[in-house]
């Protein structure tokens, strides 16, 4: 096992020198148990899935991020929902001396995600993490804080582990604003991706539940009201793709 691992395992915490702090339980919830058993069973064509459904657009999506994260020069940032580690490696890449943790809570993506080069891994649940308070200058969650049980209290809890003035970046699927626009993308989302998704994958029901997701999920001034009213100041947005994924980023009040 990786000795930068992080484990959370059936309530029991194992730790390393990376996690100043644990949770007192690890919470399986039925949100977080339906996430494990869709993400956990498709990671092995979940890269090959992303790239060909987004027509290899998501590279731009997480340079785009990796940027405007270096523009804040952290020296530790924690990537929640960090999956098999493609935006971690974009923010290595960009910040070479960062400490880049990258967390999520399927260890079948977290293997995928070492074996690519993300050099810190920790297994762990985004809504209950093993850090102590301010340990980060910035947290980074991608295609991630739509999936968690709530979505306020996770904000929450990525402000506890935030430094004052630290910096949130959330990229996140939305939807278009142009009334033609949204209805081609919905067009693909609810029928052109679920049928290629399970063509690649063998899980349908993972491709319908990110449109079903994405639907549900909110998005623009709404988003950052939401991360104005659990710990955040100056919330902004900036879309991108014609409104099909949005970057939103605010600091720690």
């Amino acid at each position: 096992m990786p000795a930068s691992y992080t484990y959370v395992i059936t309530g029991k915490i194992y730790y390393d020198e990376i996690a100043s702090r644990c949770p007192i339980e690890a919470k399986v919830t039925t949100q977080a148990a339906r996430v494990r058993e869709m993400f956990g069973s498709i990671a092995w064509r979940y890269d090959v899935a992303n790239h060909l459904l987004s027509c290899g657009i998501d590279f731009y999506w997480r340079r785009r991020t990796a940027e405007l994260v270096s523009e804040w020069r952290p020296h530790k940032i924690a990537d929640l929902a960090t999956g098999t580690g493609d935006l971690a490696l974009a923010l290595q890449k960009k910040l070479p001396q960062a400490e880049i943790a990258g967390v999520d809570f399927l260890p079948e993506m977290l293997e995928l995600a070492q074996q690519k080069g993300v050099r810190q891994i920790v297994l762990a649940d985004a809504m209950n993490l093993p850090f102590g308070d301010a340990s980060f200058d910035c947290v980074t969650i991608a295609f991630g804080l739509r999936n968690l049980e709530n979505w306020a209290a996770g904000l929450a809890e990525m402000s506890r582990v935030l430094k004052s003035n630290g910096h949130l970046l959330v990229l996140e699927f939305s939807l278009p604003t142009t009334p033609f626009l949204r209805a081609v993308y919905r067009f693909y989302l609810h029928r052109c991706v679920p049928l290629v998704g399970s063509l690649l994958t063998g899980k349908k029901n993972a491709y319908d539940y990110l449109g079903d997701s994405i639907e549900e999920f909110p998005s623009g001034s709404a988003m950052c009201r939401l991360m104005a009213e659990n710990g955040f100041t100056g919330p902004t947005f900036e879309p991108l793709t014609g409104g099909i994924v949005t970057i939103y980023t605010a600091t720690k009040q």
